[in-house]
């Protein structure tokens, strides 16, 4: 069974060799820019001096898969909603290991006093629609064509669930 843990800087490389191919092929993202391990590392750092948090799942020593929260928007009033982006590798999914880290993410979002999590998606990303419906996130809005990748553009599903 998957560990799950705070990420450390160690973990960068092994994030961004997950998260570039996601970038690089498809539009999961709408960021159109492979990250860094460099970049990772200051994530990583920036997230959990707060507010937000970065875990990741290994087994034996083998990354399956990553999740992170941020404050949702800048400014004082948003203090308290967060917006997270769970990512695993094609090999660890429909094991049941995506729920696990989205309760360790939630849970530690809880515990830090937030009170919404929010799941931006892209409208044509179906199973993630599908897998955070399952996780009780409800549907609270679509913004038509915001994003821009691969000469297209894109909608936006925002979900929210409240801690």
């Amino acid at each position: 069974m998957a560990n799950i843990r705070p990420a450390t800087a160690q973990d960068a490389p092994a994030i961004c060799a997950m998260w570039n191919p996601i970038i690089r092929d498809t539009v999961v993202t709408f960021n159109p820019i492979a990250r860094e391990p460099s970049e990772i590392v200051q994530m990583i750092a920036t997230r959990q001096a707060g507010p937000g948090a970065f875990f990741v799942a290994e087994d034996a020593g083998k990354l399956l898969g990553f999740a992170t929260y941020a404050q949702f928007r800048a400014g004082l009033g948003y203090g308290r909603c967060m917006e997270h982006s769970i990512n695993l590798a094609p090999a660890a999914r429909g094991q049941g290991l995506g729920p696990r880290l989205m309760t360790t993410l939630e849970d530690h979002a809880r515990v830090a006093g937030h009170h919404v999590m929010v799941a931006a998606i892209t409208g044509s990303n179906d199973g993630s629609v599908r897998f955070h419906a399952g996780l009780g996130y409800v549907h609270v809005g679509t913004m038509p064509q915001v994003g821009w990748k691969f000469g297209q553009y894109h909608d936006l599903v925002l979900m929210q669930k409240i801690l």
